[in-house]
């Protein structure tokens, strides 16, 4: 009889061998994650600010050229539109350097921050990317129409073009939110339940 175990003598057996929920990466593959993490988003900004600029150089060009008010004020606000974008991705989006002397912990919650910043930046990406971007194309259309009544026809085709375009634009970055996502989830399953 003494050989016997009770109930609670095989539950707490289990419970003490079950397979703990703690943190399963090291802090080099933290260091790893965030490293590549900080150089994605800096050559995505790049890539955002030389698009800005090559849009900013044409259309001021363009606003140099043309006599027409109404086209002037259009190009005025596209190159404020596409400066207020680069200002909040700048602002907002740019990445932040990991601490070489992080541990583990302080790592992960470096690294999640970080993460959960780029996906609020995606995904409020229609309030400071697309929204500035809307008035002067707009403009320009309204602008075009008034100086060539006989075209609305190629006017309204390039409204729908564009419409398509910042969709699409859209898309794209609310799918990208949702992938950050995963990966924060995955963050906060390696820590177990916060």
């Amino acid at each position: 009889m003494a050989n016997e175990s009770t109930p609670n003598d095989r539950l707490k057996s289990i419970w003490q061998n079950q397979p703990s929920g703690g943190i399963r990466m090291s802090v080099d593959e933290i260091h790893r994650r965030a490293g590549k993490f900080q150089k994605k988003i800096y050559w995505r900004n790049a890539r955002e600010y030389i698009a800005a600029l090559v849009v900013v150089v044409f259309i001021g060009f363009d606003f140099w050229r043309t006599s027409d008010a109404l086209t002037r004020v259009a190009f005025a606000m596209i190159i404020a539109g596409v400066v207020y974008a680069m200002w909040h991705l700048h602002r907002r989006g740019s990445s932040r350097s990991l601490p070489a002397d992080l541990g583990l912990a302080s790592g992960i919650e470096f690294y999640r921050r970080e993460l959960e910043r780029q996906q609020d930046l995606l995904q409020s990406v229609g309030f400071w990317y697309l929204g500035p971007l809307i008035p002067g194309p707009v403009v320009l259309m309204v602008a075009r129409a008034c100086t060539h009544p006989g075209h609305l026809r190629p006017i309204g085709l390039s409204l729908a073009l564009f419409a398509l375009v910042f969709v699409f634009i859209w898309r794209l970055n609310q799918r990208a939110a949702r992938r950050l996502q995963s990966r924060i989830d995955e963050l906060n399953g390696l820590e177990g339940p916060r």
